[in-house]
């Protein structure tokens, strides 16, 4: 079995044992994609059927109950660096998990949220990061739907960054022209032309209509800088 890393307070955690537990949809691609990335990752769900699709997919996958704390530590989950809760449809296992999960020690524990509800209880047991997949998957889908952005990413929970194509309105001037921070609040982190790369923003870098920016600042700030360009 992995061993944990003893890291002191607000040292970066290098999670190179994982175990996911809950193989749904969200589960199963998160365990996929840890394990495509060459980390050492356990999958758990109740279902033995789920276990037994998942045996060609993931290298160790078992079936077992993870609100019990005995079947936990037979498994060797405390030794883990980080843990993610990924059960959806049953709170009581989610939240009992998690519970255990922080009980045991665990390093950093993740835990996927359903509602505010579930979120606000996840995170007064301690859980490290509480995720809401499908809400944020919402809010990025339709900021994309409606033309604001090309893509959209909340980083906190009031500061965004977003991928915009530049308008018309911007042509032929440096960022220092525009003074985007100063006039808007955001910041201008990159820029990409035509086929090219994305490429780190100075003060002299000229904006040219159709270019794509990456933007950054507060949720509010944002939204309205991309509005300009619909």
């Amino acid at each position: 079995m992995p061993n944990r890393k003893n890291g002191s307070a607000g040292k970066k955690l290098d999670a190179r044992s994982i175990v996911v537990i809950g193989l749904g949809r969200f589960g199963t691609s998160l365990a996929t994609e840890l394990l495509r990335e060459g980390r050492e990752v356990l999958g758990i769900d109740a279902d033995e059927r789920i276990v037994q699709n998942m045996s060609d997919r993931l290298s160790q996958v078992v079936q077992a109950d993870t609100t019990d704390e005995t079947v936990l530590r037979e498994l060797g989950i405390q030794d883990f660096d980080s843990a993610v809760v990924a059960i959806g449809s049953d709170l009581e296992s989610s939240i009992l998990t998690a519970s255990l999960l922080l009980e045991l020690g665990i390093p950093q524990v993740w835990a996927k949220a359903t509602s505010t509800a579930h979120g606000r209880i996840l995170e007064q047991l301690g859980v490290h990061h509480v995720i809401f997949p499908e809400m944020d998957m919402g809010k990025r889908v339709a900021h994309m739907v409606t033309g604001e952005s090309l893509d959209y990413v909340e980083l906190d929970k009031n500061y965004v960054m977003v991928k915009t194509e530049a308008p018309e309105l911007f042509n032929g001037k440096t960022l220092a022209e525009l003074k985007f921070r100063s006039k808007h609040g955001v910041t201008v982190v990159a820029t990409k032309k035509g086929e090219g790369s994305y490429q780190p923003s100075y003060p002299e870098t000229v904006i040219e209509t159709g270019d794509l920016m990456v933007v950054a600042g507060s949720t509010d700030k944002v939204d309205e800088f991309c509005r300009m360009g619909v």
